[in-house]
């Protein structure tokens, strides 16, 4: 926990300002590496610097929340709540800030107020000076018991807005929900520039009708997506934003924040003076740099500047994302398709902002009607649950066709989306039986319950083995089996050229072959052969004949078979052998892209066989489940 100084300190923030000093939010434990790293960085990695970042004199260090608790639960096998534990010993005199998707947690559903309440209290309780709280559709009604929450812990509550350009959106209706969040008791306004579109003119003109207006400290976070940010802060700093988002320049600009010694060197010896040690910055961001090379292989090209966010607005993360997303279905040259698509799938959903979880159901939903080639012909679960009003209120006018589409005849509901939810703590409690150690076991389980569950198993097992940070340096040799039914990942070279192959299934054989789900440089491709002899050979020579466990799962033929057109992993099962149901209604969901996407039944009838189970991984054609018609 913080000291009696951090404490102390608190009471600062919302004093009266006194002077034109700017202060510094540094997010290199969180956003820059989120943005920049695909949120890879270690705890170990950041720990040994922590007593210099403590020495700095930052406004606060954004250590937790966005993506990191996903992350280090599914690829780093880390305790979130230990890596927070462990920095707050590491850093006493420092606020500790995270960021808190409202209602949403770390996640990327709606979760009931009794688990909200308990996420926020543990995480004050561990070590959260901070609450950065935003809705992704600005519906102060998402974020209210997350910031009573912070408040009862006696925590700190930055309110955020996020900002972003369209028909609906306008600087006054800003400034009216700043009003609006300061009269619920925040400490400081968040302005959050998720896509790097808030220009130096619009910074000064927003800033300062803030100001006429609030009495709370103003916080500034943009990404340099465009490269605007840096522009953008000094005129915000000018029209009076006393706190701004930085990261060291070893993991700054492009998707991330605008560098800190570069902020800082802007403003020495200005009324604006940071105060911060040049010196002792540039010791920090040398040693990140350093660590930055270990992680390489979760670079991306799209995490550059590129100006293109501000005629697409779609934030830098975002775009790398899509790309994964094609590339993963062999896709890659729709890229520019879905730049168009996205702007149409916004206005039909009322021009919500793009951060996450919208930027996901909007960017997912656009992918899936460039690669169907028709609009709407599959929907996720997200972007029907967005259309019934399951995520708040949208911003604008939704396009009625489009909604149809989605939910037919339904009627969207206009109530808060967490008053329909049931406590869940307890019943999670029984339903997890034991396996949680802790009540940050349970949280962790409540928000991500498949990847939590496998982490507790890990654990107990002391088994908990995070992704390797280098790519493997060799495939298979001669003779070697490849695991049965898990996805097999090596590195083959052909005259010169090394490619990443991964064999994540196979299907059923037609006219004496089978095709393999097989993905090249993360390119998903669907091959049709006798044996992989055919496509992976090596310098060594080929591979031996290898076995594959082909799918023990039936081709679906009939007409009552149900299956998935994209490969991916089941998340939910609805309903139970026996149930009736009713052509069109969802009888399974399966994770694909990140987003759920639902599975319908093609006939109605009876269940007479379920072939699958939750965590099982899937692929088009198989028989999921059995539907006999009555």
């Amino acid at each position: 926990m913080p000291n009696t100084k951090t404490k102390n300190n608190k009471a600062k923030l919302t004093e009266k300002r006194k002077d034109l000093r700017t202060y510094i939010t540094d997010t290199i434990l969180r956003d820059s590496h989120q943005s920049l790293l695909a949120t890879r960085m270690r705890t170990e990695d950041m720990l040994e610097m922590a007593p210099l970042l403590d020495k700095v004199g930052y406004w606060s260090l954004e250590v937790w929340g966005g993506a990191t608790f996903d992350s280090c639960l599914r690829f780093l096998k880390e305790d979130p709540w230990e890596r927070l534990k462990l920095l707050r010993k590491a850093i006493p005199n420092t606020r500790l800030q995270m960021l808190l998707r409202g209602q949403n947690l770390v996640g990327y559903r709606h979760y009931p107020d009794d688990i909200v309440r308990k996420f926020v209290e543990r995480a004050a309780k561990n070590g959260i000076d901070v609450f950065r709280i935003f809705d992704a559709l600005n519906d102060i009604r998402n974020i209210e018991v997350a910031v009573k929450a912070a408040k009862d812990a006696k925590a700190m509550v930055e309110a955020t807005i996020c900002y972003t350009t369209s028909p609906v959106h306008t600087h006054e209706a800003f400034v009216d929900m700043a009003l609006k969040l300061e009269s619920m008791g925040s400490d400081t306004i968040c302005i959050k520039d998720m896509a790097g579109l808030l220009t130096p003119g619009a910074a000064f003109d927003l800033v300062t009708k803030l100001k006429e207006k609030i009495s709370l400290p103003v916080h500034i976070h943009s990404h340099d997506s465009s490269g605007l940010a840096a522009m953008s802060y000094l005129k915000a700093i000018e029209a009076g934003a006393e706190i701004i988002d930085t990261a060291l320049s070893s993991l700054a600009s492009g998707t991330s924040q605008p560098p800190t010694e570069s902020i800082v060197a802007a403003l020495r010896d200005t009324p604006y003076d940071t105060g911060l040690d040049l010196s002792l910055l540039s010791d920090i961001a040398d040693h990140f740099r350093d660590v930055r090379k270990k992680y390489k292989r979760f670079e991306s090209e799209y995490t550059a500047i590129n100006t293109k966010t501000l005629v697409v607005q779609i934030p830098g993360g975002m775009i790398s994302n899509l790309a994964n997303q094609l590339r993963e279905q062999n896709a890659l040259d729709k890229m520019n398709d879905v730049y168009e698509e996205i702007p149409r799938v916004r206005k039909d959903m009322g021009y919500p902002p793009l951060v996450t979880p919208t930027s996901q159901v909007v960017g997912t939903q656009a992918t899936l009607n460039v690669l169907m080639g028709e609009r709407y012909k599959v929907i996720t679960s997200e972007t029907r649950n967005y259309f019934k009003g399951l995520y708040g209120r949208p911003p604008g006018p939704i396009d009625e066709e489009a909604r149809k589409r989605a939910i037919g005849d339904e009627k969207p509901i206009t109530c808060r989306p967490a008053d329909l939810l049931e406590p869940e703590l307890d019943k999670l409690m029984r339903e997890i039986d034991g396996k949680a150690k802790s009540v940050e076991d349970l949280l962790s389980y409540a928000l991500f319950p498949i990847v939590a569950l496998e982490f507790f198993e890990q654990r107990e097992a002391g088994k908990l083995a995070p992704e390797p940070l280098k790519e493997p340096e060799e495939g298979p040799k001669p003779g070697h089996m490849i695991p049965h039914l898990a996805p097999s990942e090596f590195i083959v070279t052909v005259h010169g050229e090394s490619y990443r192959i991964k064999v994540s299934g196979a299907g059923h054989k037609v006219d004496g072959k089978r095709p393999f789900f097989i993905s090249v440089d993360n390119r998903l491709e669907e091959v049709m052969i006798e044996s992989l002899t055919e496509v992976i050979p090596t310098t060594a020579g080929e591979i031996e004949r290898a076995s594959i466990a082909q799918s023990f799962r039936p081709k679906a033929r009939k007409e009552g078979d149900v299956t998935t057109p994209i490969p991916g992993k089941v998340t939910s099962l609805k309903v139970a052998v026996g149930d009736k149901v009713s052509e069109g209604d969802t009888v399974l969901t399966v994770e694909a892209m990140k987003m759920e996407n639902e599975v319908h039944t093609p006939i109605s009838g009876a269940v007479k066989k379920i072939l699958v189970k939750i965590g099982d991984s899937v692929n088009p054609d198989e028989t999921l489940i059995e539907i006999e018609k009555e």
